[in-house]
């Protein structure tokens, strides 16, 4: 991912932090990254310490917290691998869910069973 952050530029501590996004696996650069560029520019010191102890985890343990195989023993990482792991909102997906809430819906059809024979 390049280009300049989603949620504005970065400072030093932002950047070294997005640097340490880089990891061994695509699907955690990923995640790890579109969470630093849309985050962490306007993140409190509280919650970059938070990302920075994630960040110093084995990739293969980070791995099982972001894709819901594992949860944190800590409550404040579980809460930060709730929010990085969520699904990244997307226009389209919003754009269909307005036009779904617009939509009218029909009643169900009710289908009776064969009617019985009577002998």
């Amino acid at each position: 991912m390049t280009g300049e952050p989603v949620g504005g530029p970065l400072d030093s501590d932002g950047r070294r932090l997005l640097w340490r996004c880089r990891r061994g696996m695509k699907e955690l650069d990923v995640l790890l990254e579109r969470f630093a560029r849309g985050e962490l520019p306007g993140a409190s010191a509280g919650l970059r310490a938070t990302f920075a102890v994630l960040l110093e985890l084995p990739d293969p343990l980070l791995a099982d917290y972001l894709f819901g195989y594992a949860t944190p023993p800590e409550p404040e990482l579980a809460e930060l691998v709730r929010r990085i792991a969520a699904p990244a909102p997307s226009r389209w997906a919003a754009a269909a869910s307005r036009a779904i809430d617009h939509m009218a819906v029909p009643a169900p059809v009710r289908h009776d069973p064969a009617p019985k024979r009577v002998s």
